[in-house]
């Protein structure tokens, strides 16, 4: 299984310390969304920024499957695209590069940008009311989540101007019929607020589902739950990441929605 930064082999890449913790919990968001459920064969890209050189991130191979990705494997570009200290059958996947390099080269506060096609986000994305306000957990995003309108397979780079234009300052966007992204100063914030906003998104399909009116708080106690989320606890992260990381060294314990 996935280790962290204690019990991961160092790679065989010659890196830093803090590009090897970065490559290290990349690869542990990639093992904890695959044990997750949360994936797309090979489809789909999480991507970290290099602290001690943030002009390249790591990203996944084009061609591997969540379960296969490890701290060494991970492909390190530069914001324009280009493979860093390339190995024989590096590739990264272009709508990947679309998106991620759109992300990190607008925010600079965006150390780590998640990108799934999960069940549950494709179908709220699919949604006109987008994501509704109806859960504690869909409360977060309260007036707090950015769209934005599909426009094909993320191949054009044109594009990017208009997603970051979209996701503007906020942490979490929705791309219309098409998946969830999320921004994070880390990886561990950005795979628990993806990890979060999957949860929101799966509890409004089945309320919706049950057929029956739905019950909406008023504005004041929405805005009030998104404030406690946001100052009444410290960032998305802090608290879950290394119980997540010691789940995932574990040979044992419950697999996640599927």
């Amino acid at each position: 299984m996935i280790a962290n930064a204690t019990h991961a082999p160092r790679s065989t890449r010659r890196c830093s310390d803090v590009e090897w913790k970065a490559r290290t919990d990349l690869a542990a968001a990639y093992r904890l969304f695959d044990r997750l459920g949360m994936t797309d064969l090979i489809y789909t890209h999480m991507s970290a920024r290099i602290p001690d050189t943030p002009d390249h991130f790591l990203i996944n191979p084009y061609g591997l499957m969540f379960h296969e990705v490890t701290p060494d494997n991970l492909v390190k570009v530069d914001i324009d695209g280009n493979l860093v200290e390339a190995r024989d059958g590096d590739a990264v996947n272009p709508a990947g590069f679309t998106i991620h390099s759109a992300v990190h080269r607008a925010r600079h506060d965006a150390g780590a940008v998640i990108h799934l096609h999960t069940d549950a986000g494709m179908a709220v994305s699919a949604q006109a009311d987008g994501l509704l306000p109806i859960t504690q957990h869909s409360l977060r995003w309260y007036n707090r989540i950015a769209y934005h309108a599909y426009e094909g397979i993320a191949l054009d780079l044109a594009e990017r101007e208009r997603l970051v234009a979209d996701l503007g300052s906020h942490h979490s966007l929705i791309l219309r019929n098409h998946g969830l992204l999320t921004v994070g100063r880390d990886v561990p914030e950005a795979a628990i607020l993806m990890y979060y906003l999957e949860q929101a998104c799966r509890q409004q399909v089945m309320a919706l589902a049950g057929g029956r009116p739905l019950i909406t708080p008023p504005h004041d106690v929405c805005e009030h739950t998104a404030r406690q989320y946001e100052h009444a606890y410290p960032r998305a992260g802090v608290l879950e990441w290394d119980a997540l990381l010691r789940w995932l060294d574990s040979t044992t314990g419950p697999t996640g929605p599927r």
